[in-house]
C-alpha cells in the first residue's frame, strides 16, 4: 500500500471512529420511569432499582439512559407524563408508587413493555391475566402493602385499652376499596369500633389529625398510599404533635420519626423492579416473566417516639421487632 493512501485511510478512519461512537450512544436504550412519588423520599429506592439494573449489566450513563416522571402524590398528572415518555420513545417503560403509574403506563401504550409495581392483587386490578402467565406487553412485582389486619393487630396489641382506633385512607387511590374492606373485616375480628379518616390533601391530612384529637381516638393507622409517602415527614409531626400512636406501612416512617412501621421490605421489591427492567433490556417479554409477589416483611419499633409519646412497648411487641430504633 503507498503510503498516501495509508495516511488517507487512517485519516478517514480518525473520522470514522466519533461518527460510530456517536451512532452507538444514539441506539442507547432509554428506560422511562413514572413513579407516582417524589425524587427526594424516594432516592434510596431509585438507588436499589439502579442496583437490580447493576445485576444485569445495565449502568445508568454507560449504557441506558433513564428518563424519569414524578407525580409528587398527585394520580391526575400520571396520564399525561405515561404518554410523554412513550412519544419520547423509551424502550421500556419502568412504572413505581402503585397501581396508578402502572394503569396510566398500559393505558398509554399496548407494544412498549412494562415492568410495574402494585399493593394489591393485578389479576384483579387487570394488569395482568394470570401470575404465572401474565400475558400482554406488561409484568412487576406486587408489593403486599395491604397488610391492614396485621397492623391493627399490632396496634391493638400495643394499645389494649383502646376501644376505637382510627384509620386513614386516600379515596383518590385505586387500592383504597381493598384496604377499607381489610380494615372492616380486622375490626370485627379483633372487636374493635374503627373511624374512618380520609384524606386526599394536605389540608385534609391536617383535618383528619384534628378529628383524631377531637374525638378522642386512642390509636391509628396509616394505610399504604404513595400519596402519604411523599407527605411523611408531615404525617410523622402531626402524629407527634397530636401524642397519637400511630403504625404505617414502610420502615422508612420509623426512622423518620414515626412509633411503629409494618410491611415489605420496599427496597428488596426496587431492586427486583431494576431486576426485571435489565432482563427486559435483553429482549425477554414480559409475557415470558412471571409476576413476583414479595414475601420480606418488617416490623420496626421507635423506642425514642414512644417515650415521648408515653407509650409502654411490650416485651412481646419487641421480641417480634425485626428492628428497634433505640
Amino acid at each position: 500500500m503507498k503510503r498516501r493512501t495509508f495516511i488517507s485511510l487512517l485519516g478517514g478512519a480518525a473520522v470514522a471512529w466519533p461518527l460510530a461512537a456517536r451512532a452507538q450512544q444514539a441506539v442507547m436504550p432509554v428506560i422511562g420511569y413514572l413513579s407516582s412519588r417524589s425524587p427526594d423520599e424516594t432516592a434510596h429506592l431509585v438507588a436499589a432499582f439502579r442496583q437490580g439494573l447493576g445485576e444485569n449489566g445495565f449502568v445508568e450513563g454507560q449504557n441506558v439512559t433513564i428518563e424519569y416522571r414524578w407525580a409528587l402524590g398527585q394520580y391526575d398528572r400520571l396520564p399525561a407524563m405515561a404518554l410523554e415518555l412513550v412519544r419520547h420513545p423509551v424502550t421500556v417503560l419502568t412504572t413505581t408508587g402503585g397501581a396508578p403509574s402502572a394503569f396510566a403506563a398500559k393505558a398509554a401504550t399496548s407494544t412498549i413493555p412494562i415492568v410495574f409495581t402494585t399493593g394489591d392483587d393485578p389479576v384483579k386490578q387487570g394488569l395482568v391475566a394470570s401470575y404465572n402467565r401474565p400475558g400482554g406487553n406488561a409484568t412487576g412485582v406486587r408489593l403486599l402493602t395491604t397488610a391492614e389486619p396485621k397492623r391493627l393487630g399490632l396496634l391493638r396489641e400495643l394499645v389494649p385499652q383502646a376501644t376505637t382506633i382510627g384509620v386513614l385512607l386516600n379515596p383518590a387511590f385505586s387500592e383504597s376499596a381493598s384496604q377499607l374492606s381489610d380494615v372492616l373485616e380486622a375490626v370485627r375480628t379483633l372487636n374493635l369500633q374503627v373511624h374512618i379518616l380520609q384524606a386526599s390533601t394536605d389540608r385534609e391530612i391536617e383535618s383528619a389529625f384534628e378529628a383524631v384529637a377531637a374525638q378522642g381516638i386512642q390509636a391509628l393507622a396509616v394505610a399504604s398510599d404513595p400519596f402519604f409517602d411523599t407527605r411523611r415527614e408531615k404525617l410523622v409531626a402531626l402524629a407527634a404533635r397530636h401524642a397519637v400512636p400511630t403504625i404505617y406501612h414502610f420502615r422508612e416512617y420509623a426512622v423518620a420519626g414515626g412509633l411503629m412501621s409494618y410491611g415489605v421490605d420496599a427496597s428488596d421489591a426496587y431492586r427486583l423492579v431494576g431486576v426485571y427492567t435489565g432482563r427486559v433490556l435483553k429482549g425477554i417479554k414480559p409475557a415470558d416473566l412471571p409476576v413476583i409477589e414479595t414475601v420480606k416483611f418488617q416490623f420496626v419499633i421507635s423506642l425514642k417516639t414512644a417515650k415521648a409519646l408515653g407509650v409502654t412497648i411490650s416485651d412481646n411487641l419487641l421480641s417480634l421487632a425485626d428492628e428497634v430504633i433505640e
